[in-house]
């Protein structure tokens, strides 16, 4: 799809299930699961959709998905499964690894970039984009390699230390504009240092919502994973953002839905409505 002069490419990177309880918070089950409904285990299906943007003059990765280093516990935990995978992605739109040169994290949850790395045929740990940088807040990098007793199982140091240790990590600090018509947008909530991702081409704009709000299912305010941190923060930032996208028709992409991934929202009496648009 087109965002202005930009090729904006929504990807797959198959999916895997969380518990619908943790998704969802304080919502009873009675009504999540009319939205997501839950397996056997309580968990939900959620799909991994990174995005790819090629403006013209850059090539970006806006998160990596689950990757592939996964062990066969974490494989049933997770219930990870991905027939179709980030790289067969790149490899069906012609897009050489090699030439990526921003890889975009918008925060260090292994869900979100477990495919900044790859093991070899010697189980050597490789950057995936070998010749990116790979852009994260500060905060975030932190946070993910001095992690607190809550929060150190969403991180794998193997999807962040071997970047840093090849000097291929860019920190920033806040709203920062990383490309021409790509920006940071620090939401907090989530985590500390989580961001979205602004796209932004000739007067069209998108957002990339990360875990901000993970599906479409999570437009109301008080529909905030028990994942999050903060989420008294979480849901104010989601309203005020919300409104913003109404106001100003923001496209808006959802990093984890598992079929309505990109559209727009409206504002009625009640709330927000999501409608969904065809994508690439």
């Amino acid at each position: 799809m087109k965002i202005g002069s930009f090729e904006v490419n929504v990807l797959h990177d198959g999916y895997f299930r969380l518990d619908g309880g943790a998704m969802f918070g304080v919502v009873p089950k009675v009504i999540w699961d009319r939205l997501e409904p839950a397996d056997d285990h309580n968990r939900i299906l959620l799909s991994v959709n990174p995005v790819l943007v090629r403006t013209g003059e850059h090539t970006v990765i806006i998160d990596t998905g689950t990757g592939s280093k996964y062990s066969p516990k974490d494989l049933e935990i997770y219930a990870i499964e991905q027939p179709r995978f980030l790289m067969a992605e790149l490899r069906r739109l012609e897009v050489d690894p090699a030439r990526v040169d921003y890889v975009i994290n918008s925060h260090l949850h292994f869900d979100h970039i477990g495919g900044n790395t790859y093991r070899d045929e010697s189980g050597a740990l490789k950057p995936t984009f070998p010749n990116a940088k790979y852009v994260m807040q500060k905060q975030e990098f932190e946070d993910a390699t001095s992690p607190s007793s809550r929060s150190h199982a969403s991180y794998n140091l193997d999807d962040i230390v071997p970047l840093q240790e090849a000097g291929m990590i860019q920190l920033i600090e806040g709203d920062v504009e990383i490309v021409p018509g790509i920006r940071s947008r620090v939401t907090g909530g989530h985590t500390r240092g989580h961001q979205i991702i602004e796209i932004e081409s000739q007067e069209q704009k998108a957002l990339f919502l990360a875990d901000l709000i993970p599906t479409s299912s999570h437009l109301k305010a008080p529909y905030v994973m028990g994942y999050d941190l903060y989420p008294a923060d979480t849901a104010k930032y989601k309203e005020e953002l919300l409104q913003e996208a109404a106001e100003k028709n923001y496209l808006l992409i959802f990093e984890h839905s598992p079929q309505m991934k990109v559209g727009r929202v409206v504002r009625d009496e009640k709330a927000f409505r999501f409608f969904s648009e065809a994508y690439d």
